[in-house]
């Protein structure tokens, strides 16, 4: 009795071909944003640093120097006290280390294998970054919420103007800058020191960056130095609006060349620590 072969049954086992349809625009989705926004909400330590930090040390530092004016016209005609400028300092600074330490997250995420199955599927290396960025934006703009809130309330009186232009290019800038540079250490670090490096990086580039005191203050070769770090120029814009200085287009190109720059590493280091997915 003979069985006649299915033409069917044969397969060709030396080439498998699978069809792994690219979603549109990379993979980014709400769905997945949605996931890491709740991540980083429910972590109650990170969110109490984000809002306390910054408002304490603007309440130590900067609400005593509400009446100390910033520019020649004085306070108490409509000028802007040193106050508002450490204000916005402050706020920066925590918009700044809530950012890297979203970032700086990742290295747990890897320890937990999260990347390489992200690397199984079609989601662009590129779009992961973006969607983790706007998740530290959020929790940079409650920084940035918290500390005007408490100036606000101590006396610090601005235009809308000076409120908005300094709140959203501090916010923005800051956020996006260096919640990259904490993805960057992140992906290249152990999560056991991820965290630590991240907050030391933005300590010294703070001070190194002239983020809390004027750049006039500090010694010649100091002031060379600190224009090539990548506080300078978001510094400079957050603070033109306070201090009356006009636009200098380096300012942008210094906060553009070092989002660009983290971006770049980030999305490498991504994809070497992946490589074998």
């Amino acid at each position: 009795m003979s069985t006649a072969p299915s033409a069917t049954s044969t397969l060709s086992a030396d080439r498998v071909t699978l069809d792994r349809r690219v979603p549109p625009l990379g993979g980014f989705n709400l769905t997945y944003l949605g996931i890491e926004l709740k991540r980083r909400l429910r972590n109650r330590r990170t969110l109490f640093f984000t809002i306390a930090f910054p408002v304490v040390m603007y309440v130590i530092i900067g609400m005593r120097l509400r009446d100390e004016q910033l520019t020649a016209t004085p306070v108490a005609d409509g000028g802007v006290s040193v106050a508002a400028y450490i204000m916005v300092s402050m706020a920066m600074y925590g918009a700044m280390m809530s950012a890297t330490q979203t970032g700086a997250a990742v290295a747990l995420e890897r320890t937990q294998g999260w990347s390489r199955q992200l690397r199984l599927t079609p989601l662009n290396p590129l779009v992961n970054i973006i969607i983790k960025m706007i998740a530290g934006m959020v929790l940079g703009l409650l920084a940035v919420v918290a500390t005007y809130a408490a100036g606000a309330i101590s006396g610090i009186q601005l235009s809308a103007g000076q409120w908005i232009g300094t709140g959203l290019v501090g916010w923005v800038l800051a956020s996006a800058v260096f919640t990259t540079l904490g993805l960057f250490v992140g992906y290249l670090m152990p999560s056991e020191n991820a965290a630590q490096v991240t907050s030391l990086i933005v300590v010294f580039l703070s001070f190194l960056g002239g983020l809390f005191y004027p750049l006039s203050s500090m010694p010649d070769f100091m002031q060379t130095i600190a224009k090539f770090t990548p506080v300078y120029g978001i510094g400079e814009l957050a603070r033109s609006p306070l201090t009356g200085e006009s636009f200098d287009a380096m300012w942008l190109i210094n906060a553009l060349v070092w989002l660009v720059v983290f971006v770049a590493g980030t999305t490498w280091a991504f994809r070497r620590d992946t490589k074998r997915v």
